[in-house]
């Protein structure tokens, strides 16, 4: 017997041109959890709704931990939370979540990712994005994927928007004490198709389809 008996999204990798997409190790781990207490974002403003990044580095790095933690130990198939450590050269560069709910009815995943400071500017948060779409769509049969950015975050709807995704309407936040909009955005299977630019392969996904809710 091995992990990969009772835990086989152990063994589930994607790959793009230049980075792996996988469950981390506890050194990958670690590592995140140092990544994020070196710096997310320009501490000027707050692209998170849940302004996790607003605390000392070692809190920081600590709330990595348990929210990996966390998402693992809350696994169904009915309900699940997939983040995974994104790897470039050998080095932990950020991380790349997927998650859904009722995903056998309702078809439909929901993303969200970070990269380290100096791994921002690269081109990278459209490749990891890219990575787990298809395997939402091409592994697991998705119909809809949807995301959201705050509007002055503009890095992350050009990602969005180069992808594919539409507007799909606005939430009103409080950030810091003060009111913000979020951009909601949705993409289909059809659009997914037609502006697919970066290609992804696969590893180990089979033995998982089960634990995603799949047949």
């Amino acid at each position: 017997m091995t992990l990969l008996t009772h835990w086989p999204l152990a063994g589930l990798r994607l790959f793009t041109p230049r980075l792996e997409l996988r469950l981390p190790d506890p050194e990958e781990l670690a590592a995140l959890a140092s990544l994020a207490a070196e710096g997310v974002h320009d501490p000027a403003v707050q692209p998170f709704p849940v302004a996790w990044t607003d605390v000392g580095p070692e809190e920081r790095a600590r709330s990595v931990l348990q929210f990996h933690w966390r998402g693992l130990g809350a696994w169904r198939p009915e309900d699940w939370e997939l983040n995974l450590v994104v790897v470039r050269d050998g080095t932990v560069v950020g991380t790349q979540g997927i998650s859904a709910r009722d995903f056998p009815v309702r078809r439909e995943v929901d993303t969200g990712s970070w990269l380290g400071l100096a791994h921002h500017g690269q081109g990278l948060g459209t490749e990891m994005r890219a990575a787990v779409l298809h395997l939402a769509f091409a592994g697991l049969g998705a119909q809809h994927a949807v995301s959201g950015a705050f509007a002055d975050n503009a890095a992350s709807l050009a990602v969005s928007r180069r992808l594919g995704y539409e507007d799909d309407g606005v939430e009103r936040h409080v950030v810091r004490g003060e009111p913000a909009v979020l951009r909601r955005l949705r993409l289909t299977a059809e659009r997914w198709r037609q502006h697919r630019t970066v290609p992804v392969e696969t590893a180990g996904l089979p033995e998982c389809l089960p634990w995603f809710g799949v047949a």
